[in-house]
């Protein structure tokens, strides 16, 4: 008789290609700190608007160009 396979680790919903760097490092950070409590697709808007302000300050604050590679 076999052991009973292994539950897998709670992963983060996998990232949809247009997602950049920022965006994909916010979900990491939530699933990683988020004690299991914060849904990845549901919250997937809210970081886009979190991430964006982000990018939009660092342009203004900083008056660089952030390429689109890491936040679009």
């Amino acid at each position: 008789m076999s052991a009973p396979a292994a539950a897998p680790a709670a992963q983060p919903a996998p990232a949809a290609n247009n997602d950049d760097y920022l965006d994909k490092g916010l979900a990491q950070a939530q699933a990683k700190y988020g004690g299991g409590k914060i849904d990845p697709v549901k919250a997937k808007k809210i970081n886009e608007k979190i991430t964006d302000g982000f990018r939009g300050w660092v342009e203004k604050t900083f008056g660089f160009k952030i390429p689109k590679k890491v936040s679009n």
